[in-house]
């Protein structure tokens, strides 16, 4: 009874296993799938100065020094959150085509600190600043996706891609024009591309896949808007901004 038993369970085996197989819908068998996805975002700015940053702002209308000298300029890490769709083709086993359009509402900070050494002529002390850009983004990221073998219910894989991005902040958030320079905004480009790397695991659910990655994201061009000279963009050679995503895919 006992050998009986035990041949009944080595046959059973190999139907269990790829039942557990099957876990996830079936979703990597198809062509093409769909999903969701929720994602929790830090923005850093990379400044590149210029050789005279640290000099004071003179203004171009005739109001004579604005700032004192610049001791320091830096971004600040600034948190987020983004909610998206997932489009994702087969192309082999082992690797898929992804797009993933995402609504992103993140802040982008500056830090500018100056001298008190010398009062400006026409305005206090300016000591410390922060500058907030406040966007709106519509993202359209495409990558190709590197997958290893499936073991049971659990895959690792890796994404290279680039994205296109787009603010879609209104113009009332921007409008300076009615500011003097001193309160004048730090602006960024409406669009920009970057270049994006990840790394995720797959998880199978009985009905679905989870996926949890962390992304690395880099502007490949300028992002400083350069329409008008102030304070707080003049100091600066090139403005690059760098995301850091954790997201959760359901598929």
């Amino acid at each position: 009874m006992k050998l009986k038993l035990s041949l009944l369970a080595l046959l059973l085996l190999p139907f269990a296993a790829v039942r557990a197989q099957n876990w996830g819908g079936g979703v990597d068998d198809e062509l093409v799938h769909f999903g969701f996805t929720f994602q929790y975002t830090g923005a850093t700015y990379k400044v590149k100065k210029k050789a005279n940053w640290r000099d004071p702002y003179v203004s171009n209308t005739g109001r004579g020094t604005i700032t004192d000298s610049l001791n320091a300029m830096y971004g600040k890490s600034s948190p987020g959150f983004g909610i998206g769709f997932v489009v994702n083709g087969r192309i082999s086993n082992h690797i898929d085509l992804r797009l993933t359009p995402t609504l992103v509402f993140t802040d982008r900070l500056m830090e500018y600190e100056y001298s008190t050494a010398r009062i400006p002529a026409y305005n206090p002390v300016f000591n410390s600043v922060e500058k907030k850009v406040v966007a709106t983004m519509v993202e359209f990221p495409l990558g190709i996706k590197i997958k290893s073998n499936r073991r049971n219910n659990f895959r690792a894989y890796m994404l290279y891609g680039a994205k296109y991005s787009m603010d879609i902040a209104s113009k009332k958030k921007t409008d300076d024009s009615d500011k003097d320079e001193e309160y004048k905004l730090l602006k960024n480009r409406k669009s920009y591309f970057s270049a994006e790397a990840a790394f995720g695991m797959d998880l199978y659910f009985e009905y679905f896949k989870m996926s949890p990655e962390i992304k690395l994201s880099y502007s490949l061009n300028d992002i400083l808007d350069r329409k008008e000279v102030n304070p707080f963009n003049n100091p600066i050679d090139k403005l690059m901004l760098r995301h850091v995503t954790f997201s959760l895919f359901f598929e």
